[in-house]
């Protein structure tokens, strides 16, 4: 078993779960409270299901992937962990004056870095 990828899987599922009964109640439930117009309240409710669904694809091909070989599938994925990343980076740095109170960008560093280390051990594996 390829223990990278196996741990980014399981750093993955657990994000998931700290999404959903975690974020759920601390800001999709508050943000259908709070946002002034049902436009705008649905808008945020597509977004926080879109990162719910985004988050599980993500958990789904990292279990996949501690079985099967797909490099432009790890490469695409870490792609877009490293985004979110710089976006929680960037907004928390211009908007909050820290990195710390969103501090999410951190997960979405470990995993594409163990994500990519579990492919080119692979690869290391494979070559020899």
């Amino acid at each position: 078993m390829n223990i990278p990828l196996a741990t980014a899987a399981g750093l993955m599922t657990l994000t998931v779960g700290a999404h959903v009964f975690g974020g759920g109640p601390e800001y999709h439930t508050v943000y259908q409270e709070v946002l002034p117009t049902a436009h705008l309240a649905s808008m945020a409710a597509v977004l926080w299901h879109a990162v719910t669904i985004s988050l599980t694809v993500f958990a789904i091909a990292l279990i996949w992937l501690v079985r099967n070989s797909s490099p432009p599938l790890a490469y695409a994925i870490s792609g877009m962990q490293i985004g979110w990343a710089a976006l929680f980076l960037f907004y928390g740095l211009t908007m909050l004056g820290s990195p710390w109170p969103m501090a999410q960008w951190t997960i979405f560093i470990i995993i594409p870095l163990l994500t990519l280390y579990g492919v080119r051990q692979r690869d290391v594996v494979h070559a020899t």
